[in-house]
């Protein structure tokens, strides 16, 4: 069941891909999908061996409103991070960074179960929540490789709140600040 999932998330993402759907490409019932792992949010989790389900965190990132967005996202990566998930989090990063099967599902996960609820609060057109959500991406995937992988100093061993001081403002301008956005 799970490989299925896989499979269709990455091929379909999260929202193609229906139950009905996954339990019919691993020839089960779909009352044996929802036994197993419950809903399609907690199957894709499952399915991407997520270190944490996102939407156990996502009210902290709202918390302040609109102008507290940027501190509030990287104080929720940074305690994700720098906590006992750590291993499982950069296995999946790892895993990704090998297989472009592995890279649409994070990439489907980041987009899906993280970022399409942070700036799908943003009165903005769609295309712009994208493009900016794209952009937070880019700069917490690039912390994520500097801190956790390749240990880069001084960010691998800064505090916590060295970082987002640092980082946060950055974070906030590519939320609701003026930005040159990218285009394809």
């Amino acid at each position: 069941m799970l490989a299925a999932a896989r499979d269709c998330f990455a091929e379909r993402g999260f929202e193609g891909c229906t139950i009905r759907a996954i339990a019919g490409a691993a020839g089960v019932d779909p009352a044996l999908v929802h036994h197993y792992f419950g809903s399609k949010e907690d199957l894709f989790v499952a399915a991407v061996e997520a270190p944490v389900d996102p939407a156990d965190l996502i009210s902290d990132v709202f918390t302040g409103g609109r102008e507290s967005l940027g501190e509030n996202v990287l104080r929720t990566f940074l305690r994700v991070w720098d906590g006992p998930m750590q291993p499982a989090g950069l296995a999946l990063v790892r895993s990704a960074t090998g297989s472009e099967h592995r890279a649409r599902l994070l990439r489907e996960f980041l987009i899906a179960r993280v970022l399409r609820r942070v700036v799908g609060t943003l009165d903005l057109p769609p295309a712009e929540r994208e493009a900016r959500g794209a952009l937070v991406a880019s700069q917490l995937a690039g912390l994520i490789l500097t801190r956790y992988v390749l240990r880069l100093e001084p960010l691998a061993s800064a505090s916590a709140e060295s970082l987002v001081a640092a980082l946060a403002p950055t974070l906030q301008r590519y939320l609701t600040g003026e930005v040159a956005l990218p285009r394809p």
